[in-house]
């Protein structure tokens, strides 16, 4: 599958997700919301890591990729909290919309760390994306 398929089933994923996840606060702290999650997708990672054979290659792990994908985590555990907790305080949509902004801040940092390229499209598709999520956002709670 193309890297386009996989983009649509994570977007679709993370729609699910928010409404799961506002669902399943209801009466739950947001922290112990967030760990039952995590724990899932700990789980889950693993399995399709076994699953696929994967397991096998922890060899290919540099210093370089540790360094980076700790700091992915790191980064993650930030973002999945704050969701967590603003889901648990907003309305999905504007939770949501706001979290979505996030495209700007990838857009900024693959430029400067990785050595993206930017175009006007690519300029103009973030703006409508903060642009959208400004106005999903502004008639919430």
């Amino acid at each position: 599958m193309s890297w386009q398929i996989f983009a649509v089933i994570s977007a679709i994923a993370a729609g699910v997700t928010a409404v799961l996840a506002k669902a399943g606060l209801e009466g739950v702290p947001s922290h112990l919301g967030n760990a039952v999650r995590t724990a899932i997708v700990l789980l889950l990672s693993l399995g399709i890591l076994v699953v696929t054979g994967e397991h096998q290659k922890t060899s290919t792990l540099t210093t370089r990729a540790w360094v980076f994908l700790a700091l992915s985590g790191v980064a993650t555990a930030v973002s999945w909290v704050a969701f967590f907790k603003a889901l648990s305080l907003g309305s999905a949509t504007p939770v949501t919309a706001i979290d979505k902004a996030s495209l700007l801040v990838t857009m900024v940092l693959s430029i400067v760390i990785l050595g993206e390229q930017f175009s006007w499209r690519t300029g103009l598709g973030a703006a409508l994306i903060v642009a959208g999520a400004l106005l999903a956002s502004s008639g919430g709670d």
